[in-house]
């Protein structure tokens, strides 16, 4: 008797590495949440103070601490979402569905357009520093303030962020692309049952035929 072909249980070690790589760099991203708003108003603090020895008006001062906080929370909030997009994809990896196989090739694609740029931001503004005229004078002294309010450590790591997850999408991007990972997303799933044939060595069931109906 043959019955329809059934895809196999066992995923992939590749599935699984590519989804544990994904849950990894979604925890990351959650706990960048949680350090992104923790320094925000260490970071203010120490703005103002270092502030009050330029030549930078309150409102101008006032000004610079709206615009950090601003960048603050959109950063946080971007790495919330992003954290929860690739635990949905990770999910979606798991249960074997092969649109989201693409949609994680996508999501790799720009999230590592992303961080090549904000390496790229990174090193521009430690290599060429923003240089204003003479009349802007107080917001270039109040700008060139904002990277040393942050912790030392700060910049570094998030450097060190932007380049993990850069590779970390390179890695799943590859591992999906593995031949064991094609055979396990594009499994066969057959629309419709087929009808089982005779057993070997029993002869099939003679043809019947059905009595004609009555005329009504």
């Amino acid at each position: 008797m043959s019955y329809p072909e059934s895809a196999p249980a066992r995923r992939p070690a590749v599935v699984l590495l590519a989804t544990a790589v994904l849950l990894v760099m979604a925890v990351a991203a959650l706990a960048y949440t949680v350090v992104d708003l923790a320094v925000l108003g260490r970071t203010v603090g120490a703005f103002r103070s270092a502030a009050r020895g330029t030549s930078a008006s309150p409102q101008q001062i006032d000004d610079v601490v709206t615009l950090l906080r601003v960048s603050a929370v959109l950063s946080a909030v971007v790495a919330a979402f992003s954290a929860i997009l690739l635990a949905g994809l990770a999910l979606g990896l798991l249960a074997g569905r092969r649109g989201v196989r693409v949609a994680t090739w996508v999501v790799c694609g720009l999230g590592l357009l992303a961080g090549c740029c904000s390496v790229a931001v990174l090193i521009g503004e430690r290599a060429a520093p923003l240089r204003l005229g003479d009349g802007e004078r107080a917001t270039a002294e109040l700008l060139g303030l904002i990277a040393d309010a942050y912790p030392s450590w700060w910049i570094p790591v998030n450097a060190g962020l932007s380049v993990a997850q850069g590779l970390g999408y390179l890695v799943v991007a590859a591992l999906l692309a593995l031949p064991a990972a094609s055979t396990w997303f594009g499994r066969h799933r057959p629309s419709a049952p087929t009808v089982p044939s005779a057993p070997p060595g029993f002869p099939p069931a003679p043809y019947q035929p059905q009595p004609p109906y009555p005329p009504r």
